[in-house]
């Protein structure tokens, strides 16, 4: 999937979150699987929008509590998407 802007990345997101949601997952598991999610993205993705430039500058200059508050402020930031 081409993302252009993130508006759609957060389209995305939140529809990847209301699936989980749908399955049983609650905020907490969601946030861990959120930060899973981070480090694989970090490791592997190059960013394909300024925005996501930022999120990985970020999450690769955090320790993992510093990545984990990211994790939890984005699904925050979803919920109310």
């Amino acid at each position: 999937m081409q993302i252009n802007n993130f508006d759609q990345w957060l389209d995305t997101l939140s529809s990847a979150m209301d699936q989980a949601k749908a399955m049983g997952m609650n905020e907490n598991e969601i946030t861990k699987s959120a930060t899973q999610l981070g480090n694989f993205l970090a490791t592997n993705i190059e960013p394909d929008i300024p925005e996501n430039r930022l999120l990985k500058n970020l999450w690769t200059e955090g320790d993992e509590k510093e990545r984990q508050a990211l994790a939890s402020m984005l699904v925050k930031m979803l919920k109310n998407h």
